[in-house]
């Protein structure tokens, strides 16, 4: 099994999210084979050190520009555990290959008191934390991420949590990422991704949370589609990352993200 190892959202290795991509899994059986042949799409799994998630931006943007390098650019539909997920590779005018993902369809849902309460504390944060303009809720987009927004770019910094208490929660919810994030401007935001039930203390770039982050900004009524934003991510732990975020009309249409992948 060959193994490449790339970086998703930065054209810098120093940069971004790394990803681990397997392009020939084999061993798939008659039935499975028929079944990519009948519609055309291509089986994926995503696994972190310690779980399995059903769906992962990063990696799937690292897998489109690893089939590119090989095969060219064009169109794959990636069959996901979160459902079907079409990405688009291209090269950009600087050389870079870029993909764009389309989600499946997202949507928000209202976080319990309970859960609430429990989480701010294990971040050491309070209501008046909170940026009262951006409601608290848990939003998909393939994955469930609770989005809690900050009032100021300096309670993003400052990050600190108890890890272990973190992952029992996220356990016990079924939430995949705690998506923090700090609006700087209607269309620019910055975002930092607790990840401890897959065993990492925080995501560098988190495709996945930038799509539901997307549909939550829609549904809620926060950005007027067609919108076009950028989340930066990263940058707080050394590994700055770029994700572009296409929100488009409609109540149930996927949400588009867009980010450069380089090998490591």
């Amino acid at each position: 099994m060959e193994i490449l190892r790339y970086v998703a959202f930065s054209t810098d290795p120093e940069g971004g999210n790394p990803a681990g991509v397997v392009l020939d899994a084999r061993g798939a059986d008659d039935a499975a084979m028929l079944a990519v042949a009948a519609d055309g799409s291509l089986a994926v799994r995503y696994f972190s050190p310690l779980a399995e998630v059903p769906f992962c931006g990063h990696a799937t943007v690292a897998t489109a520009v690893a089939h590119a390098e090989r095969h060219g650019t064009g169109r794959l539909l990636l069959r996901t555990a979160a459902g079907l997920v079409p990405v688009t590779t291209e090269r950009a005018a600087d050389g870079t290959l870029q993909a764009t993902l389309v989600s499946v369809a997202p949507r928000t849902a209202p976080i319990g008191e309970a859960d609430l309460a429990e989480l701010l504390a294990i971040l050491g944060w309070s209501a008046a934390d909170l940026d009262p303009e951006l409601p608290v809720r848990v939003a998909f987009g393939g994955a469930w991420h609770p989005v809690l927004a900050a009032a100021t770019r300096d309670r993003l910094a400052a990050l600190d949590y108890d890890m272990p208490a973190l992952a029992a929660l996220m356990g016990r919810t079924g939430w995949t990422t705690v998506d923090l994030v700090w609006r700087e401007s209607p269309t620019v935001f910055h975002a930092r991704n607790p990840f401890p039930p897959g065993g990492v203390v925080e995501d560098p770039a988190t495709g996945a949370a930038a799509a539901a982050f997307g549909g939550y900004l829609r549904e809620l009524g926060l950005v007027t589609p067609p919108a076009r934003l950028t989340v930066r991510q990263g940058a707080d732990m050394g590994r700055p990352s770029t994700i572009t975020v296409s929100v488009p009309e409609g109540t149930d249409t996927g949400i588009s993200v867009t980010g450069t992948a380089v090998r490591l």
